[in-house]
């Protein structure tokens, strides 16, 4: 009995030691504003939205691995490595579905010239460089994103936040001069690792007087609302979602740049970001469900030999 118990041991010490050595799974991305890796994803709950369904569609596959959309070996030359109308992918095929040009993706409103809270969720810190950049005045959302729809400069850049509860939060105020459908478009250039880390978020301005918002979905705390399209849903306020089983609580967050989130027809196998911005818990399955997955075949050997 004493052998089984140390075979079992070994089993999960292999498992542990193994981790190291695989590819980190859990990096990071927006969720507030809401990318649209993030929004697309089985955790992010808009995958049922039109233009999640097309992304998906076009990709082949869903956006599981939405924390991990990275190139490696650019060193900060991002304009001359990602071609233009790859921008949301980072030139990934894995994730070219995120490069459709539409103006119906989940989107969070914002007022121009506000002080946005980004939270970028991640589950394993490192250090490095956000620049935020925005498009320029003008910009066609049905056209695909090309770097000549942002300007030469970031509108924010901070180096070395730190993570907090799950999440990096970025402090930036927006430019003033925006109206119409935007994307939000982060670069987070790692300096701990080789890689940088790109993604898009769509936002929305208050139209000039005399036109019409995008018809993207949208959530709102004051200046940002991010919400979903999909069939037969009207605009309506913000409501809190009655938590349950398969359909867990979205919470809203009073801090500044914060959302009042709300994701009607969230699907059940979804789970709701956290109300900090941070990831929700089944983020950390990867490495960690290995383990269980060794140390509970392990525990179920040992069951059956003392049966």
């Amino acid at each position: 009995m004493t052998a089984h118990r140390t075979a079992a041991v070994a089993a999960v010490a292999v498992a542990a030691t193994l981790l190291p050595a695989t590819p980190a799974l859990a990096h990071g991305a927006p969720t507030r504003p809401v990318s649209r890796v993030f929004a697309c994803s089985p955790v992010g709950g808009f995958r049922t939205t039109a233009a999640c369904l097309a992304a998906i569609r076009a990709n082949g596959s869903p956006f599981t691995a939405w924390d991990n959309l990275r190139v490696a070996g650019v060193n900060g030359r991002d304009r001359q490595t990602v071609p233009d109308g790859l921008l949301c992918s980072g030139g990934l095929p894995a994730y070219r579905g995120l490069d459709l040009a539409r103006s119906d993706w989940p989107s969070t409103r914002l007022a121009p010239g506000a002080v946005l809270t980004m939270a970028y969720s991640s589950t394993i810190a490192h250090t490095g460089t956000f620049k935020l950049f925005l498009t320029k005045q003008g910009y066609d959302p049905t056209k695909p994103l090309t770097w000549s729809d942002l300007p030469t400069a970031p509108f924010a850049q901070v180096t070395d936040p730190p993570l907090t509860n799950g999440a990096y939060r970025i402090r930036a105020k927006l430019p003033a001069n925006r109206s119409g459908h935007h994307v939000l478009f982060t670069i987070w250039q790692n300096s701990s690792t080789t890689d940088t880390y790109y993604s898009c978020s769509d936002v929305v301005f208050p139209a000039a007087s005399g036109t019409s918002r995008g018809s993207g979905a949208t959530r709102d705390s004051g200046s940002a609302k991010t919400s979903g399209t999909r069939a037969g849903a009207k605009a309506s306020p913000t409501p809190t979602p009655t938590p349950s089983p398969s359909r867990p609580a979205v919470s809203t967050s009073s801090r500044p740049g914060g959302l009042a989130t709300s994701v009607p027809g969230t699907p059940a196998a979804a789970t709701a970001p956290r109300s900090d911005g941070g990831p929700s818990l089944p983020l950390l399955a990867g490495g960690a469900g290995a383990i269980a997955m060794l140390a509970g075949g392990a525990a179920l050997a040992l069951r059956r030999r003392r049966g």
